[in-house]
């Protein structure tokens, strides 16, 4: 069937910012359905509040609306844009509930759904329902039961008997859900089920604990067609939520017979749940003693695993989906990779491994035993040709630090615990268990991993043993090493050895690098696509030469995998800089090793290499290829980590040399570079151990920051307020930045922060925006809100900051992107710190000006001069003045506002600091700085109060000063104040009605009282260095994100959210697309 001519403009909802359970692959998803709906003549018109998307470019959508993704904003683009239909799939779990919930409501009358039909989606979701349906069409189910409220819970659960699973329906990434062993565990977990779940609804499940897992990507036509994309294979068995679990394809245990039976099973569900056009992901599970196979979930939509198949297979199932969804089969549709119908079942001749990235050092007191409630914040996947090729792969991609199995302990016993306890490092500790004699049938006895990767794990662990007992290593033991995926690093470490010397002796041996390309069908077809991996061969392959073109090349190192201080912003740069130069004519190399994002989609550069970002791989790259150029400075840390190394071999680094990059990073060095510049810095000084530290704090003065060298996102930063805060964490330092010095800063209380993003090309500057964080000083600049343009310095002082960074720009001798944080500090300008590449602002700053500064920069960074760059993307925006070229800024305020993970990990504090903390961020666009404010909290889902209530005031001791004025400001917009002892005093003190409340500490009914039964609609909290009042402060803030109330931790977004609630009275809060505020 052709494309449906009967609807025209239709309504792609994105899913919003990247937190756990929903990251980046809706980005890739949501693009690749906008790109394909575009070209086939449709209007689209998009929904998402995440700025640092792809999707969200102006020039992908025809009408693109940066607004919270809430029932009242989609009924009012809906009206204004004059919708046909709504395309709900792409957006993961929050399209889906938005969508279904509008549907409800009667609020989508007259608008078609594609993708799946409401009916299908409540089948698939809510748990009662997808259970009558296996029933129905005779699939063995666990033994379950659904319930509504605690008591029925704890009646069911003793019925079924314990261990039991609790899942909550209509949930992201296992929100809600989790394992019980005792009735005690269970009741908390049916609490938190039942809250969770959008329609209260939890299901009580057999445990299926060691039990072995698989998903099935499925994609269906209108005309009955199916096709398995991917079998994937859990490599934990069942317990661990599928996105925390180390997942292999294709799935490599399953007989021929249990495969057939589970691929017609998933046709057999898509047909009953009822969804005739495009993707779902069908999870099963099969009882390794009995072989009996049940269903466990189906997700009616494209899914997190999506965009792994897709990249596992080269087989584009997004944009399969969206095809099918406007009325194609797959017979009609063209698979890009091979040229052959989209009808052929993907066949691959590699194995492809993916483990999640977690950020518990980010979370000291969360728990990290990983359980059915989705705790990473990223993945990586590799390719090679055997399961141990692609596990060590897989493991050196992590960017932890580790090479391969390193080993974590020779406690047997501390070994045997972690074995068992499933937690983020527990395959480290299993190869410890071989190294400390644990036979297979002990290790199963464990951990329950099946028997063929435990045999798998002993042949890795013999190899080792070899490599340790040679004496040296000839052709036959390196080759045999490096098909089993051992790292020139970690063949290094087990015969002493240094890697340079291994991978020189591995050249001399003629044991290289072999590229193979990713054909979906085991190479019947030929790829049309260059998307390769590299693999060792077991015997020695003859060479064959490359084909020569005439064109520029230029290879773009990404940021490796999704996590806490490096997110989607640096994979949006690298995919900017592969759109400009394909603008350029110039051919493109994208190298990563995310499965989940834009850049490692196989139609965003020319040639795809998915490869873990290690000196060896890359080096590999280099050599193979060749480039005219190499861009390191926008995957943030992780490639400016080996710029020196990639400038040292030769490799051609455009943009800022590698030199610079050096001395900016370096703390030292660049303190005296700034000294030299005679710019003001916070008093300072650089120690490398602790008696050092301890005489720079006493001679600036406590409280002081401590920074480490060459990290991101805050790693190891902290305000130390004593010497014995000092030398605590000194340690900790030292060892995040590798015996780099450390930097010990004079903390500037109160101070204003600023971040500038700017570019130059070494004769000419652009400052493409100065931005005003909302929290002051002393809170990671990831973690806080900021403003474009500032909200409250003077012109003055804004020109200053402008001449400042114009002269750091040209006096470091940057080419390209620059990042400069500041202070303003009683009237003064501080530098804070320089990044002289991308940082995670770019997308932000790009979205609220209109000019495309990773473009931009990519362009200087190639050779061309600023000002020519600048005139390709220019539509009447930029203006010289004060000596620096500048955007004219519309008559718009952008306010970005940072998303965290609290939620999803128990234990964690929400007080933020200079350690980032936050997965991603929304933002508010708007003709104010109020209504910009309350649009971005409605997109994190911190719903500001409006209708008046009880809100609750609890400030430091350093902040009590600002609490009359915040009490004043809230009772005139008719709010009652309820205060703590301390803060209570200084609001009545100042003639202001307040009601005293208790402390935990004091007795009852204390303020966790008041919480839990719904009194308080918002919390203000900022913290204490009190040890009581510590303790305190995090229960009321645990109790906060237990009951979703809204909540703020410092006096700024107190003052800021105020602003916002009488704006959110206005018409201000309409919607309006990113093409009409810039004016395109």
């Amino acid at each position: 069937m052709p494309k449906r001519e009967d609807i025209k403009s239709i309504l792609l909802i994105g899913s919003g910012p990247i937190i756990i359970g929903q990251a980046c692959e809706f980005d890739y998803s949501g693009t690749q359905a906008t790109k394909t709906l575009k070209e086939l003549g449709y209007r689209v018109v998009l929904i998402n509040s995440n700025p640092a998307t792809i999707m969200t470019d102006p020039e992908f959508a025809d009408k693109t609306y940066i607004e919270p993704i809430t029932e009242e904003m989609i009924a009012k683009i809906i009206e204004m844009e004059n919708i046909d239909a709504v395309l709900p799939t792409m957006g993961g779990q929050t399209a889906l509930n938005v969508a279904t919930t509008m549907y409800d409501k009667g609020m989508l009358d007259g608008i078609e759904f594609l993708g799946a039909h409401p009916d299908a989606i409540k089948k698939g979701e809510d748990r009662h329902l997808f259970n009558e349906a296996m029933i129905k069409i005779g699939m063995d189910l666990p033994k379950s039961a659904n319930a509504y409220t605690v008591d029925e819970a704890i009646k069911k659960a003793k019925e079924i008997g314990f261990p039991v699973i609790s899942r909550a329906s209509f949930t992201l990434a296992g929100g809600g859900s989790g394992v019980a062993y005792n009735m005690e565990e269970f009741k908390e977990l049916a609490e938190a089920g039942i809250e969770a779940s959008p329609i209260n609804e939890i299901e009580i499940m057999e445990s299926m604990l060691g039990w072995k897992e698989y998903e099935m990507e499925v994609i269906r036509d209108n005309k009955d067609n199916c096709i398995i994309v991917c079998s994937i294979e859990n490599l934990d068995p069942m317990g661990v939520h599928t996105g925390d679990s180390i997942t292999v394809a294709p799935a490599l245990t399953l007989t021929d017979k249990e495969y057939q039976n589970m691929r017609n099973a998933s046709f057999d569900i898509l047909r009953e749940i009822g969804v005739d056009t495009g993707g779902s992901n069908v999870q099963f599970s099969i009882c390794p003693k009995t072989g009996r196979m049940i269903v466990i979930e189906m997700n009616p939509r494209v899914s997190r695993s999506s965009a792994l198949a897709s990249k596992a297979t080269g087989y584009p199932i997004a944009k399969v989906a969206t095809l099918l969804a406007v009325g194609f089969t797959l017979d009609e549709i063209e698979n890009d990779i091979t040229g052959t119908t989209a009808s052929f079942e993907p066949v691959i001749d590699y194995v492809v491994t993916k483990i999640p990235r977690f950020t518990f050092e980010k979370f000291p007191n969360a728990n990290s035993t990983l359980s059915t409630g989705m705790k990473s914040v990223g993945e990586v996947m590799s390719m090679g040709r055997t399961f141990k090729e692609s596990m060590q792969k897989a493991l050196c991609s992590l960017e932890t630090g580790i090479v391969g199995f390193d080993s974590m302990s020779e406690d047997l016993d501390l070994i045997k615990k972690e074995i068992r306890r499933p937690n983020a490092d527990r395959i480290l500790y299993l190869m410890d268990g071989y190294r400390q004699g644990l036979s297979n049938e002990e290790l199963f006895d464990i951990c329950a991993i099946d028997p063929w990767f435990l045999t798998q794990f002993r042949d890795l662990y013999n190899c080792e043993c070899e490599l340790k007992a040679a004496s040296s290593i000839d052709e036959t033991l390196m080759r045999k090493a490096k098909t089993f995926g051992f790292s020139d690093a970690m063949i290094a470490q087990l015969t002493g050895k240094l890697e340079k010397d291994v991978s020189s002796l591995r050249k001399e041996l003629d044991v290289v690098l072999e590229y193979n390309e990713v054909d979906t069908c085991a190479a019947e077809f030929k790829a049309l696509t260059p998307y390769l991996y590299s693999t060792t061969n077991i015997t020695k392959l003859p060479k064959v030469e490359k084909p020569k073109s005439d064109k520029k090349k230029v290879l773009i190192i990404g940021g490796g995998p999704n996590r806490i201080g490096q997110g989607i912003e640096f994979d949006y740069c690298c995919c900017h800089a592969s759109f400009a130069l394909n603008e350029m004519g110039v051919e493109t190399i994208m190298y990563n090793c995310n499965p989940e994002t834009v850049s490692t989609d196989y139609d965003t550069s020319d040639i795809l290499y998915f490869e873990p970002i290690d000196f060896e791989h890359v080096s590999s790259v280099i050599e193979a290829e060749n480039p005219d150029g190499i861009i390191v400075h926008f995957g943030g840390q992780t490639p400016l980590k080996l710029a020196n190394a990639i400038h040292d071999m030769g490799g051609k680094i455009i943009g800022t040399t590698a030199e610079v990059i050096d001395l900016a990073e370096d703390r030292e060095k660049f303190s005296t570079f700034v000294e030299k510049a005679g710019l003001l810095q916070p008093d300072n000084g650089t120690a490398v151990t602790i008696e050092e530290a301890l005489e720079i704090a006493n001679r600036v003065t406590y409280p002081v920051l401590v920074r480490p060298s060459f990290v991101l996102g805050g790693r190891g930063m902290k305000i130390v307020y004593s010497d014995d805060e000092l030398k605590q964490y000194m340690d900790e330092a030292v060892s995040v930045s590798n015996d780099a010095p450390v930097l010990v800063d004079k903390f500037l209380d109160r101070a204003i922060e600023l971040d500038v993003d700017c570019i130059t090309d070494g004769k000419d500057v652009y400052i493409g925006g100065i931005m005003q964080h909302i929290e002051e000083a002393g809170i990671h600049s990831g973690d806080s809100a900021c403003s474009l343009p500032p909200i409250s310095l003077s012109k003055e002082i804004l020109a200053d900051v402008e001449t400042k960074t114009k002269a750091m720009a040209l006096e470091l001798g940057v080419i390209g992107l620059m990042n400069t944080q500041y202070a303003i500090h009683q009237g003064k300008i501080y530098l804070i710190e320089v990044n002289p590449r991308a940082s995670r602002t770019v997308p932000f700053v790009s979205k609220a000006t209109g000019i495309p500064l990773a473009k931009v920069a990519t362009r200087v960074m190639f050779g061309q001069t600023l000002k020519d760059a600048l005139a390709v993307y220019d539509k009447n925006i930029v203006t010289e003045e004060n000596g620096v070229l500048k955007p004219i800024l519309k008559d718009h305020v952008a306010v970005k506002e940072a998303v965290f993970p609290f939620n999803k990990l128990t234990g964690a504090d929400t007080i933020l600091g200079p350690e980032m903390k936050s997965t991603g961020e929304v933002m508010g666009i708007s003709c104010s700085f109020g209504s910009a404010f309350a649009k971005a909290q409605d997109a994190a889902k911190n719903f500001l109060p409006q209708n008046g209530g009880k809100v609750f005031m609890s400030l430091a001791d350093l902040d009590k000063e600002f609490a009359p004025q915040i009490a004043k400001d809230l009772k005139a917009e008719g709010f009652d104040i309820v205060a703590t002892g301390g803060t209570h005093k200084v609001i009545t003190d100042a003639g202001i009605d307040c009601e005293k409340v208790l402390k935990v500490s004091e007795g009852r009914p204390h303020i966790i009282d008041s919480l839990m039964n719904e009194e308080i609609v918002m919390a203000i909290n900022t913290a204490d260095e009190n040890v009581s009042s510590k303790d305190d402060g995090i229960k009321i803030r645990r109790t906060v994100l237990r009951m979703n109330t809204p909540y703020v931790t410092t006096v700024a977004a107190a003052l800021a959210s105020i602003e916002g609630i009488k704006a959110s009275k206005t018409k201000d809060m309409d919607p309006k697309s990113i093409q009409d505020f810039l004016g395109i």
